[in-house]
């Protein structure tokens, strides 16, 4: 018998930080980009985050073994991780903030695509292939309603960047698709993690080695950066999502999650000064209602069901 509760106040408080966290992310990775490229901010989060997991693992008892079988979808799973973070770091080099989190949450919608196909009990019913549909018209309308001016060299840029955010999403779909259908799912969470900040770290610091993009002033900002992505987004709220799922409903957890876009939408407006245009207004909007209807399946189908009755 699942044990998992309904979402309660509590849930509720603490998702509501996390989308919080989670929101700030591209735009602090945008505001420190001066003193520090994403790619090289990542890499050391990783590192950072990765001791920081390694030592709770201790600390819990957890056997570390990297010879129990999980090594190559570990490898895998860490390979895409890095290659997430390689293509959102540059994307973040051409777009907005703003642009980033909404098309990197279209994750959702790529993972079930592949789960479609994996796994039979993850097979997409018609609601959700109606949320595909909108997200992918949401996508293709922020990329190309953009008025007589869609042709001009900062535009171009900044639809580069949005491809390359959109193609993070792909990598954290397939992410999430070999996470489900390896031996990982049987694995325990922090293992799983330590595979992912593994691979980031050393693949994006080669990356970073390799593109020139190692610079790091030692500025206030660029600290307060480091300590934000690495204790507070790759590890803390990594450790209370985890502690989320392991006591409420996923599937609630997920509905709420949807929040973090808004978030970093309006960050980047607030706090970065982005131009919010229309046509990504409209393209968001389908994109968040697409979202919802692939991920949030279930509770709509329950909550449907009880108004019915």
């Amino acid at each position: 018998m699942d044990s998992r509760k309904a979402i309660d106040g509590k849930a509720m408080g603490l998702m509501v930080v996390l989308c919080v966290v989670w929101g700030l992310q591209q735009v602090v990775f945008k505001a420190a980009a001066p003193d520090v490229t994403p790619i090289m901010l990542v890499a050391l989060r990783s590192g950072i985050a990765a001791i920081l997991v390694w030592l709770l693992m201790l600390f819990r008892g957890e056997r570390i073994s990297f010879n129990d079988g999980t090594w190559r979808a570990g490898l895998l799973v860490g390979f895409l991780f890095a290659l997430e973070y390689l293509l959102l770091g540059e994307g973040l080099r051409y777009t907005t903030a703003s642009h980033s989190v909404v098309f990197l949450y279209t994750a959702p919608i790529f993972a079930g695509l592949g789960l479609h196909w994996k796994l039979p009990a993850e097979r997409l019913h018609s609601l959700q292939w109606a949320g595909i549909l909108l997200a992918f018209g949401g996508i293709f309308i922020a990329f190309f309603w953009r008025g007589p001016q869609w042709a001009s060299p900062s535009l171009s840029k900044m639809m580069f960047g949005d491809f390359l955010a959109v193609l993070a999403a792909v990598s954290w779909g397939a992410t999430t698709v070999v996470i489900r259908c390896s031996i990982l799912a049987k694995s325990p969470v922090s293992q799983t993690l330590l595979y992912q900040l593994i691979g980031a770290f050393t693949l994006l610091m080669l990356a970073a080695i390799g593109l020139g993009q190692t610079r790091f002033n030692p500025t206030l900002l660029a600290w307060g950066s480091l300590l934000f992505q690495s204790v507070i987004m790759s590890f803390a709220s990594l450790l209370v999502w985890f502690w989320l799922l392991r006591h409420y409903l996923a599937s609630r957890l997920g509905v709420f999650s949807f929040m973090t876009p808004l978030f970093g939408v309006t960050f980047g407006a607030v706090l970065l000064n982005e131009p919010i245009e229309l046509s990504f207004l409209v393209g968001a909007i389908l994109v968040l209602a697409g979202i919802v209807l692939v991920s949030g399946y279930g509770w709509l189908k329950q909550a449907l069901f009880k108004v019915s009755t």
